[in-house]
């Protein structure tokens, strides 16, 4: 049975986050954002139904892909998710993240304030301010994360594997380096000198 129908016009009132950080801010707050490391763009992957999501965070200049699978897909399933994530990393590696404008995100000030990240978010039904995000996105789902799958069948470790054999692939944009190389020469360089 399907649903009632919209009229045209018709504006979504339920779980509207209030405040939150735009995407233009973040040219204000990172001028050299195009040419610095630590930035990263997230998103979710929906499996089967609806009922099951994969969390995917990817750094801008490396291209390396996270992939993370939270409990549920709530709010605070999510958060709680890259939360423990970004806690297993060294503090301040990563500088901002920037979302798209889902419920599942709605959490966000607790995961800027938990981890001391900024935290921005895209403008709505533009999915090419995080093209990069979007496209690894679709990356993922042919290497293994396919919509007809039930992300509840599967543990982290065969999710990590899907990032993983991405992030070993050669890139043209990366001048023939994989995802991976890019990824640890900047983390090796910026904690060899600090």
């Amino acid at each position: 049975m399907q649903g009632k129908r919209k009229p045209n016009g018709y504006k979504e009132k339920r779980g509207k986050q209030t405040f939150k950080r735009n995407i233009s801010e973040r040219k204000k707050d990172y001028v050299v954002f195009e040419e610095e490391f630590g930035h990263l763009e997230g998103d979710t992957i929906v499996g089967i139904h609806h009922k099951s999501v994969v969390i995917t965070l990817v750094e801008r200049l490396s291209k390396a892909i996270i992939a993370l699978k939270p409990e549920g897909r709530k709010a605070v399933d999510i958060e709680n998710s890259i939360n423990e994530w970004l806690q297993s990393v060294p503090k301040n590696l990563f500088k901002s993240i920037t979302f798209d404008c889902g419920k599942e995100f709605s959490n966000w000030k607790s995961i800027s304030n938990t981890n001391d990240i900024d935290i921005y978010f895209a403008d709505p039904g533009t999915p090419s301010q995080r093209g990069l995000n979007e496209h690894s996105n679709g990356l993922l789902r042919k290497d293994g994360l396919p919509k007809e799958m039930d992300f509840n069948q599967v543990n982290q470790g065969f999710i990590s594997s899907v990032a993983s054999k991405r992030n070993h692939i050669p890139r043209k944009s990366l001048n023939y380096q994989t995802p991976l190389e890019v990824f640890l020469s900047y983390v090796n360089g910026k904690f060899c000198l600090a």
